[in-house]
């Protein structure tokens, strides 16, 4: 397996991703964006990356910030992400110059895209279907479903999995009821699992770290996702 950075712009900002498929193979490939959380593009985004890779898929973890920068504790973290968030053109933006350098890979089928995100980069994929971009799938693991930007009916061309923790007191039941009847209103094909016992960040083993109330990792919860999110994959690249 291939492992690389990357240099792409949106701008005047210069990012940094990170990149990973498998160099013995020389079909193309669907490819798959990895959004980071609100820590930047780190380790745990990475090793996605490489897992991903490992399945057959070409694969780039995106950096929301620039210059690959990454927060050393969460309140730095908010300091950075607060402003990203709030222009959801910009927002959208960040992410999408992140997915046309993954369809621009020669590996890549670009006919076959899909983008995964965790926490913020959560959000990332799903503003990018809200936005219409060419994607089979979009997996959001513990993301934000709030927009400043709701989904227009027939825009969302990407079938939509979210993977949310039912005690995660970040993203309360009632905006996961606004995001449903988002979802549903604009026709969108959209799924969303809800695991009990869960809170937020339960894909990362670095969670419970941080000693932040609400966050934790979840082995079972997290094996369970990752396990949908291929069966998921199966289904859109078939």
């Amino acid at each position: 397996m291939k492992t690389d950075s990357i240099e792409y712009r949106d701008g005047d900002v210069t990012l940094r991703g990170y990149v990973a498929y498998d160099d013995q193979s020389s079909h193309k490939r669907p490819g798959i964006l990895v959004m980071p959380e609100a820590f930047g593009l780190g380790a745990n985004a990475k090793h996605r990356a490489d897992r991903l890779a490992a399945l057959g898929y070409v694969v780039l973890a995106g950096d929301p910030y620039g210059n690959g920068f990454e927060p050393k504790d969460l309140p730095e973290a908010m300091e950075h992400a607060g402003p990203l968030r709030e222009d959801p053109a910009k927002f959208r933006q960040r992410a999408r110059v992140a997915l046309d350098t993954l369809a621009a890979l020669p590996q890549v089928d670009s006919s076959r895209l899909a983008i995964i995100g965790y926490c913020m980069g959560g959000t990332f994929s799903l503003e990018l279907a809200r936005d219409g971009a060419p994607l089979k799938g979009v997996v959001s693991f513990h993301g934000g479903l709030d927009t400043k930007r709701p989904a227009e009916e027939g825009k969302v061309k990407a079938k939509v999995l979210v993977c949310h923790g039912s005690d995660d007191p970040f993203v309360p039941v009632a905006a996961v009821n606004t995001f449903i009847e988002e979802m549903t209103k604009a026709g969108v094909n959209w799924q969303l699992n809800s695991y009990g016992g869960t809170v937020h960040s339960f894909t990362n083993p670095d969670a419970d770290s941080l000693g932040v109330p609400g966050l934790a990792y979840n082995k079972q919860t997290d094996e369970r996702s990752w396990r949908e999110m291929r069966a998921f994959f199966d289904e859109i690249f078939a």
